[in-house]
């Protein structure tokens, strides 16, 4: 995909702004949680309280710039937590638009937005429109997070993967929360794609791990089991599992962060396989059902399909002696 590669050879410099916003803008930021804008802001609203010109026509677009970067602040605080606010960042995103036609930053907006709404392919057609207004539109990691999830979730899962592999070594300034569901998200399309990625897998799911807390923690945890036990080592996935999953990992994996986490990833149908993982330790039969439930979904029919078939008669009773 053209627009792929356009985002994944962009620059990591413009991650580097840090002057002075607008007034608005800087108040929004400075009362939102972290991570709300990610490291880089909209170049046009760099160091506006510092804009003095004797140029008359800079003067008068002036007032025009500070309500399109109040704009900006104002929808992207709105994107924050689970509030359902996006709805009214369309709008936001459409006034901005048309205050500086042309600009990149509501397009990125939008998309954000759009998946907000679950409308993954208006999303992904928002973060395109982006990239051809400027090219270096998504290296911001919030936005590059959101442009790797509206991928997965529209099914193009190169992209997502290479999208994710791109993102997760710019997340260092994001809250820790948001650093574990992206390298648990990574972690788990990438291993998806099969056996060549699965010890980039293995490092991605290690970081969720050591990031993550409460049922993200143990769905990150019995990801490393899996993508360990896919890649032959077995006996170190049975350690993973024995430090951390006890009996309640079935209900943790239902929580509705970690199913969140698996459909922003494009894999839903993992968490299957996670279930039949956590659960061979401590309830064979669970983990057979688990197992063959993954099989009768789509992971019947993706790379992994042979090694949950070893794993579906996995603690089965023994026909010899039945009655």
């Amino acid at each position: 995909m053209v627009v792929a590669a356009l985002v994944l050879a962009s620059s990591v410099s413009s991650l580097a702004f840090s002057l002075s916003l607008s007034p608005a803008f800087a108040q929004v930021s400075s009362s939102s949680a972290p991570g709300t804008y990610g490291t880089a802001r909209p170049a046009e609203c760099v160091g506006l309280d510092g804009l003095r010109t004797t140029n008359v026509w800079e003067r008068a677009k002036e007032p025009q710039l500070r309500r399109y970067c109040d704009l900006l602040a104002s929808g992207t605080a709105k994107l924050v937590g689970d509030g359902p606010l996006a709805k009214d960042v369309l709008t936001i995103a459409d006034e901005a638009d048309r205050l500086l036609a042309g600009r990149a930053a509501p397009s990125v907006l939008r998309g954000r937005a759009l998946l907000r709404l679950g409308k993954p392919q208006a999303a992904l057609e928002a973060f395109q429109e982006a990239v051809k207004r400027d090219d270096r539109a998504l290296d911001d990691p919030v936005a590059l997070l959101a442009w790797a999830r509206a991928n997965a979730r529209t099914k193009h899962f190169d992209e997502a993967a290479q999208a994710y592999r791109a993102a997760l070594p710019r997340t260092s300034t994001l809250p820790a929360q948001e650093r574990a569901a992206a390298s648990f998200e990574a972690g788990m399309i990438v291993m998806a794609q099969g056996p060549n990625a699965i010890d980039a897998a293995v490092a991605m799911l290690k970081q969720a791990r050591r990031d993550s807390q409460d049922a993200l923690q143990v769905a990150s945890v019995v990801g490393l089991a899996l993508a360990l036990d896919r890649a032959g080592q077995r006996d170190e996935a049975k350690a993973v599992l024995a430090e951390r999953v006890r009996d309640g990992a079935k209900a943790l994996l239902k929580d509705a962060r970690v199913l969140g986490a698996l459909s922003d990833a494009g894999v839903p149908e993992e968490s299957d396989a996670l279930a039949g993982m956590a659960l061979e330790g401590v309830d064979a039969a669970g983990a057979r059902e688990a197992w063959k439930k993954y099989l009768d979904g789509p992971g019947g029919k993706g790379p992994w399909a042979s090694h949950a078939s070893g794993h579906e008669g996995v603690g089965a009773p023994s026909k010899k002696g039945t009655r």
